[in-house]
């Protein structure tokens, strides 16, 4: 039986003082205890995110034009108590906990030449939840995985897609993003897009344009949770 444990005053501050227990079983020591990261990794996504038929490998064969794509798993149950308490409730210490989960779905060949690329999320989110949540993973996971950390995706509007539909989602997220005026792509790189939450997937494939355009080849898709 998972057991939903949650931060609620200062959380920055019980990080410091209080042992964390895990969102799953209650274990005291950390936010997620082993067998819990275990449970969490067999529900890896086995499905495409854009047209939901199943796939064994992470290209679709149906989709053409969407990248090689990993996706951690569902957002339901624990992965989506992780996601709120990280995102919400400012539990940072979980940023180390999705960047060591993330590195086990990742393939285990990539060149040395990879970036890690966040999908930058609009300053007034950051300002109000205490932390910019994608870039703190993306830090972390590019330590652990010897990548590069390249944040060469820029907002180009703060529109915000939440509680719009699937058509207005697509047409606010043509427009989100741009590639840094100062970022230098080289195309025998590979490029991995990250970001937390897929929904309609538009924020992903508008990113994955904007860096085709700008001369990347070479690009993976990371997901931490597909809304179903």
């Amino acid at each position: 039986m998972l057991i939903y444990v949650k931060n609620t005053t200062f959380p920055g501050l019980l990080d410091l003082i209080a042992p964390h227990s895990c969102r799953g079983c209650g274990h005291i020591g950390s936010p997620l205890c082993e067998c819990c990261k275990k449970y969490i990794l067999k529900q890896k996504v086995e499905i495409c995110p854009n047209c939901k038929r199943p796939k064994t490998v992470a290209k679709c064969s149906h989709c053409k034009n969407l990248p090689p794509t990993h996706i951690l798993g569902y957002r339901q149950g624990l992965l989506d108590t992780l996601i709120q308490d990280y995102k919400y409730h400012s539990v940072r210490t979980l940023s180390y906990t999705f960047a060591e989960l993330l590195t086990s779905i990742l393939p285990d060949n990539l060149p040395k030449n990879t970036h890690l690329v966040p999908l930058p999320t609009i300053h007034r989110h950051i300002r109000a939840r205490g932390l910019n949540h994608t870039v703190l993973i993306a830090k972390r996971l590019a330590k652990l995985k010897r990548y590069s950390y390249s944040p060469i995706l820029e907002r180009a509007n703060n529109t915000v897609q939440v509680g719009s539909d699937k058509t207005a989602r697509k047409i606010q997220a043509e427009t989100a993003y741009t590639v840094s005026k100062t970022a230098k792509i080289d195309p025998a790189a590979t490029y991995i897009l990250f970001d937390d939450v897929w929904t309609t997937g538009a924020s992903m494939k508008s990113a994955t344009k904007k860096l085709r355009e700008a001369g990347a080849k070479n690009i993976i898709i990371l997901i931490i949770a597909l809304s179903d």
